[in-house]
């Protein structure tokens, strides 16, 4: 085989030209080599992106489903309608909307439910481990700070737990259960009995 290279035997002006080719070769090949590294750049940086963006959204995802059932045997969803959750005798529906307490229930009662009430520090637990960081009202209301607590089923609350703060309704934070003003928007825990 022979080599390009500028050779006496050639005529004239022939090896020159093989030596342009030649350096246009070269220049073509480098450049595809400078392509081909850049896409392998663009590929470690998507493959970096998606390792930093989705993983955690998809464990995140993954806690939060093993959360809802598998963290305690009396959680499911068996006797519940989708998107609700199975404790002891109650389903519970942890709203991602946000409105006032009123709005709250209303948007409880339309789903057949009313805001959640706990009977048993079991069922605060588990609400509490489900309501991932957000705050969400419940359904302990009064009529001012010199009136007893009561669900919205007009029972009056077991002073289970004590309830902070000066407001007439009742939600629950990472701080325990805190009260507040109709006004303010949070989430909200719907509960019924189980179907």
């Amino acid at each position: 085989m022979r080599m390009l290279t500028a050779d006496s035997t050639f005529p004239a002006g022939e090896g020159e030209n093989r030596e342009k080719l030649q350096g246009k070769f070269h220049r073509i090949i480098d450049s595809v080599k400078r392509l081909w590294c850049r896409a392998g750049i663009i590929f470690i940086i998507f493959m970096v992106v998606v390792a930093a963006v989705v993983l955690p959204l998809v464990f995140s995802l993954s806690v939060r489903k093993e959360k809802t059932g598998t963290t305690n045997p009396e959680a499911g969803h068996a006797n519940c309608s989708r998107d609700w959750i199975e404790f002891g005798s109650k389903c519970f529906y942890f709203s991602e909307v946000t409105s006032n307490w009123t709005s709250s229930q209303t948007s409880c009662m339309n789903l057949k439910a009313h805001l959640a009430k706990f009977d048993s520090l079991k069922e605060l637990d588990f609400l509490n481990g489900h309501k991932n960081d957000s705050a969400y009202w419940i359904g302990l209301h009064r009529e001012s700070t010199q009136h007893p607590w009561t669900w919205t089923d007009n029972t009056k609350y077991n002073d289970l737990v004590p309830i902070r703060g000066e407001g007439e309704h009742a939600y629950l934070s990472d701080r325990g259960i805190s009260s507040g003003r109709n006004h303010t928007t949070r989430k909200c825990i719907c509960s019924k009995p189980k179907s």
